[in-house]
């Protein structure tokens, strides 16, 4: 596929510096893209690359200031990165708008429906009573369980698993290796020692726009007619678990390898960074941000707070007692001086 710089500028409502009727057909880093590439600048620290960088076009800031001719012809705009990304979407849902048509062997059960422009690739399954949506793209290998719903305009890639009854919302993304659906952690132990498995009934929900990493496992709720929800616009990133009954609020975003126990609900726009750890039954209250590697072992009722630590508390506190902490070996050889001369 290949873009004028102009229709790149009109698709994400920047301005030309230079000549608009050069032509890209893909992506690339300043530091290292070529003729037909285009690239973008966003981060202070990369500026030096704009003057020798042999790109074809470069998104910038409208507040830019050249200090040295360049090759490259420039999209201004209000925000790089935010384009950047609005423009591989762009590109991205254009490749897979091309995708229709079923391929051969994949197996479609007779009492499930289809919208049009779909594609389901080789060695998909699709399950008893499924309903897909108009433009959902199923990629090769793919398993949708029976009485699956999937809205309009979602992709399911290869290897992704959706257990019976997994509802999908419009416009989400389903990555390779994800498994929507599978049995919580249930187990009541008995008096022998051993455990005995507490069935897990219910389902897990995406609603609209919605993201799922790669091999993200996503467990079903444990009553008939409950599901573990996943709310509009949450992105979650890969290799997170979310237990049984969890709750995701609308636009939160959840780093790789975090987990989350049963039963916890997190709010409204919510920031979990990468390897946190959130025990069951919490509920985390709307905007709040958790720092890396921190473990949440109790609710967080204060809208807008920043945690860290383990276990976390106000980022401000954490910051404070750590800066005593660091200073715990001096303090522990002056205190073994004044033990030594008394």
């Amino acid at each position: 596929m290949e873009f004028s710089v102009e229709q790149i500028a009109t698709i994400l409502s920047g301005t030309v510096e230079g000549d608009a009727e050069l032509m890209v057909n893909t992506f690339g880093k300043i530091q290292t893209a070529d003729e037909g590439e285009l690239s973008f600048l966003a981060n202070d620290k990369y500026e030096q690359y704009l003057y020798t960088s042999n790109a074809t076009a470069i998104i910038v800031s409208n507040d830019l200031v050249l200090t040295k001719p360049i090759k490259p012809a420039l999209i201004r705009v209000s925000d790089p990165y935010a384009s950047f990304s609005t423009l591989l979407e762009f590109y991205e849902k254009a490749q897979q708008s091309q995708k229709t048509g079923i391929e051969e062997p994949s197996f479609i059960h007779e009492n499930s429906s289809l919208g049009d422009e779909c594609y389901v690739g080789a060695f998909a399954y699709i399950g008893d009573g499924c309903k897909i949506g108009n433009n959902v793209k199923i990629y090769p290998h793919a398993y949708i369980g029976e009485n699956c719903t999937v809205a309009d305009n979602s992709i399911i890639y290869s290897g992704a698993k959706l257990y019976e009854g997994t509802k999908v919302g419009s416009s989400c993304i389903i990555h390779s290796g994800a498994v929507l659906g599978s049995d919580g952690f249930g187990w009541a132990p008995q008096d022998d020692g051993s455990y005995k498995a507490i069935p897990q009934m219910g389902y897990v929900e995406l609603e609209d726009n919605v993201s799922i990493g790669a091999n993200t496992t996503i467990d079903c709720a444990t009553f008939p007619n409950s599901a573990t929800q996943v709310k509009e616009g949450a992105k979650i990133d890969n290799l997170i678990m979310l237990a049984h009954n969890v709750v995701i609020g609308k636009h939160t975003v959840i780093a790789a390898q975090t987990g989350v126990s049963g039963s916890t609900e997190i709010g409204d726009n919510c920031i979990l960074a990468g390897q946190v750890g959130v025990v069951g039954h919490l509920e985390i209250a709307n905007k709040t941000t958790v720092g890396a590697q921190s473990g949440v072992s109790k609710s967080i009722k204060k809208e807008g707070e920043t945690v860290f630590g383990y276990p976390a508390y106000d980022i401000k506190g954490y910051l404070s007692s750590y800066a005593v902490f660091k200073k715990l070996p001096e303090i522990y050889r002056r205190l073994s001086k004044l033990e030594k001369k008394s």
